[in-house]
């Protein structure tokens, strides 16, 4: 006789290290990959965490979702599923270079107008939007994985949009303090269908220059001396 509780794991997986040499907030373009780097990143995800029970993956569709999926869907013998519902939110400052952090704002006051309400969003998609995509796509893994794990591969924002949801916290943030960083594991823990709790590891933590530790835009953690 089955159990009457099937422990499922599903870790949101963020993408590695992508060649970005402008500092362009790339959003949903095409034609952003992996840097080397990031490829090294996506290679220790698959040789940290390629022998755990995952039985499903599930990838963004945008490039460096797919190309930081690739290794640990090989090492499992696994065909990824492509999932529009965790690609990266929408920005309205997709496309401008980010390169000086948050001073580029400070610096483009026509950009100002768009920053009127940050419980909405009212730069990018709302973060209810954002939640509920996500977690749709979360219980269909859940579903396909149970009684083992399965691996999400998605992208900063949405992954702790995530994570603020499913803690009954607050959507507005500072960007700086996002425990997301690059080839992160934010690990949703079900047992049947209720979540129970939310873990976070650092299969590539070692690989990610201290200077993107607090980037907003790019690895977006703590500082690596605060690390868990």
């Amino acid at each position: 006789m089955a159990p009457d509780t099937q422990r499922t794991l599903v870790h949101l997986l963020r993408h590695g290290e992508v060649y970005n040499p402008e500092g362009i907030l790339y959003g949903r373009r095409d034609g952003f990959h992996l840097s080397e780097l990031g490829q090294q990143m996506a290679q220790r995800v698959a040789d940290v965490v390629g022998d755990r029970d995952i039985v499903h993956i599930r990838t963004s569709p945008l490039e460096r979702a797919r190309e930081t999926g690739a290794p640990l869907a090989q090492a499992r013998g696994l065909e990824m599923v492509v999932d529009e519902r965790v690609i990266e939110s929408t920005n309205l400052f997709e496309g401008i270079s980010f390169g000086e952090g948050a001073k580029t704002l400070l610096k483009r006051p026509g950009l100002w107008r768009h920053l009127y309400n940050p419980f909405k969003p009212s730069w990018g998609e709302p973060y209810e939007h954002m939640a509920a995509r996500m977690m749709a796509a979360v219980y269909d893994a859940r579903d396909a994985a149970r009684g083992h794990e399965a691996v999400i591969v998605s992208h900063q924002l949405p992954i702790w949009t995530t994570r603020l949801h499913v803690e009954h916290k607050s959507f507005v943030h500072d960007p700086r303090k996002r425990q997301c960083t690059l080839c992160s594991l934010t690990t949703l823990h079900f047992d049947g269908d209720e979540l129970t709790r939310v873990s976070f590891s650092e299969p590539a933590g070692d690989l990610i220059p201290v200077k993107d530790k607090n980037a907003p835009f790019s690895a977006g953690g703590a500082p690596a001396e605060k690390r868990p």
